[in-house]
């Protein structure tokens, strides 16, 4: 599982101290759990599943897809209306969706900020 959490971080292109950050700990305790001189804790397992959107199964095992991916109803919605418009566009929203899942809480936090002020600034304008 160390090696596991290693790849998360950099995959996700964080230092130590910024994944350790979203989880509560600081970046010794983050080296110490990458190395193999601590194991991880059940609460530090269900925490990074949570913040990073990381699947458990994959993350205690290595099977199986590194993030999950949440399926629901609204889902089905937005993938029946994307399905209606070009394949280029699609799997270009569709891309960016799946990318935006596997951020972080903070950085999904900003994005939505983003879009918010976008639409704001849209909707100043038509007035």
């Amino acid at each position: 599982m160390n090696e596991r959490i290693r790849n998360l971080r950099k995959y996700l292109g964080l230092t130590m101290e910024k994944f350790g950050e979203q989880l509560g700990v600081g970046k010794t305790a983050i080296s110490n759990i990458e190395n193999g001189n601590r194991n991880v804790t059940e609460q530090m397992c269900k925490s990074i599943c949570r913040e990073y959107n990381v699947n458990e199964v994959w993350l205690r095992t290595g099977t199986g897809e590194m993030f999950v991916v949440h399926k629901d109803e609204t889902a089905a919605i937005i993938s029946d209306l994307l399905e209606s418009i070009n394949n280029k566009s699609y799997d270009f929203i569709l891309d960016v969706l799946k990318v935006y899942q596997t951020l972080p809480s903070a950085n999904q936090d900003v994005i939505k900020n983003f879009c918010q002020q976008l639409i704001k600034e849209r909707k100043n304008r038509k007035e």
